[in-house]
């Protein structure tokens, strides 16, 4: 599946917890500026999906290559493809105790090295372009979830990654939120950036996708276009799913 365009690409990927087999031989190639969105049942192994992306869960078999390299399993390779890949998860993790400027200069600061006065710039431009530049001096908790979200956004963003991983982004958020965090994704979709993302959200998957990709019981079952897709799903799996979220 060798693929010049392909940023990300799987191959046969296996992983188990213990006995349970989460990811069973999963193919997955993702060119680059291109949006792919994971929907499945839970326990379908999107969110495991994500995370052995970058390595933060490892995987039994198979192989990850990104950007032409395999994923190097530990070590100085790792670290440096592990800022090449953006991630945000279901929950914000930002550092309590540091601004909301600080804690999206803190990468490129710490692990790239680079200059406090650059670092800042850019900062507080993605600041800017999340819609929260004004909120820059103040501190985690005095922000809304979706306000912390987007800030975990910017600071993905602020290590200028090929790619973003999102991991359930919006569903830790109160529904009245979960907008904001979408319109920022979509606004990033729209400029080419690389995403996977795993999601609940249909009108986001319908709107922002290239290609959606629906998993269940660890098995890539079916991929298409959101249209295709949500219009006409090939699987069993796949249209009993959509029965049961579209009529709710």
């Amino acid at each position: 599946m060798a693929d010049d365009k392909a940023l990300i690409v799987l191959d046969k990927v296996n992983k188990w917890f213990g006995p349970l087999h989460v990811l069973q031989d999963v193919d997955l190639s993702v060119a680059r500026g291109e949006v792919v969105v994971v929907i499945g049942p839970s326990g379908s192994g999107k969110s495991t999906l994500c995370r052995a992306i970058n390595r933060l869960e490892p995987i039994n078999s198979g192989t990850i290559v990104f950007d032409g390299q395999e994923l190097p399993a530990e070590g100085k390779g790792l670290a440096k493809l592990r800022s090449e890949v953006g991630m945000v998860f279901q929950s914000f993790n930002l550092f309590a105790h540091k601004t909301i400027l600080q804690n999206v200069m803190l990468g490129p600061l710490k692990v790239r090295r680079e200059k406090p006065s650059v670092v800042r710039d850019r900062a507080m431009g993605l600041l800017d372009r999340v819609g929260i530049a004004s909120q820059a001096e103040k501190y985690p908790a005095q922000l809304s979830g979706g306000q912390q979200q987007r800030v975990a956004i910017a600071r993905a963003l602020a290590m200028q990654p090929k790619a973003l991983l999102f991991d359930e982004p919006t569903s830790a958020l109160d529904p009245e939120m979960v907008g904001e965090v979408l319109d920022v994704m979509t606004s990033l979709a729209k400029d080419g950036m690389t995403m996977v993302v795993v999601t609940h959200e249909m009108g986001f998957a319908r709107h922002a996708a290239n290609r959606v990709v629906f998993m269940a019981d660890g098995q890539l079952v079916e991929e298409a276009a959101p249209s295709e897709f949500f219009a006409n799903p090939k699987s069993e799996r796949a249209k009993d799913f959509l029965s049961k979220i579209l009529t709710h």
